[in-house]
């Protein structure tokens, strides 16, 4: 489990294709890993199955998080958002984050807004649902909040909505929204609480009562 906040950006090192999967190198400036551990990179929780003292780590993808992610784009030199994951004794100074992506979406205008920068991100409309205005965002692994919601927007054929995001300065600097430009893939994780009480919900009382009759 994460929460969004970014510890460091790292750097891709290489890729290598092969088998429909990608294997990867990350300099990601933690010299303290551990062989099997979980890093959100990009928002995407992958695993570390070799890494040097130097924290240059190694993570293999998988062809579901290569076709379900951004990632398969990153080239060597690329830039990425890195976080470990949260401990019992950390701040949750985000949101709960599962580093699961639910979609990919679309950056489609950024602009200076004084000292900060006004975002608009494309989303699928299969995930308007779990999206509302002053709710979490995770974008590329960052934990942000929706300012705005516009509806009923198509993107290259593509039906959906779009989110306004407002990117303070130290969120700006930390992090990789300042390499993106327009047309930028980024990865998308709703609030996973959205999605728990969507499924409870979606049960009829008929089968609520079922369960509550079949415990002793």
């Amino acid at each position: 489990m994460f929460s969004g906040i970014i510890e460091h950006v790292g750097e891709v090192q290489s890729v290598s294709l092969r088998d429909k999967a990608m294997d990867m190198r990350i300099a990601t400036h933690f010299t303290d890993l551990t062989e099997g551990e979980s890093i959100a990179t990009n928002g995407v929780c992958l695993t570390v199955t070799h890494f040097t003292p130097e924290g240059v780590a190694d993570f293999h993808l998988s062809g579901e998080t290569l076709a379900r992610t951004s990632l398969g784009a990153l080239t060597a030199g690329a830039r990425v958002n890195l976080e470990r994951a949260v401990s019992l004794h950390t701040r949750l100074s985000g949101h709960i984050v599962q580093g699961h992506v639910d979609g990919v979406g679309v950056l489609t205008h950024k602009e200076a807004a004084g000292d900060s920068h006004h975002l608009r991100i494309f989303m699928p409309a299969a995930l308007r649902r779990y999206v509302i205005e002053k709710g979490s965002i995770t974008i590329n692994g960052i934990s942000l909040t929706v300012n705005e919601i516009y509806e009923a927007i198509q993107h290259d054929g593509q039906q959906g909505f779009e989110i306004g995001l407002m990117i303070i300065p130290h969120t700006w600097i930390h992090t990789d929204l300042s390499t993106l430009k327009n047309g930028a893939r980024v990865n998308l994780e709703v609030d996973m609480m959205a999605k728990y009480i969507e499924t409870l919900l979606r049960h009829s009382p008929e089968e609520a009562l079922l369960y509550k009759g079949s415990q002793p």
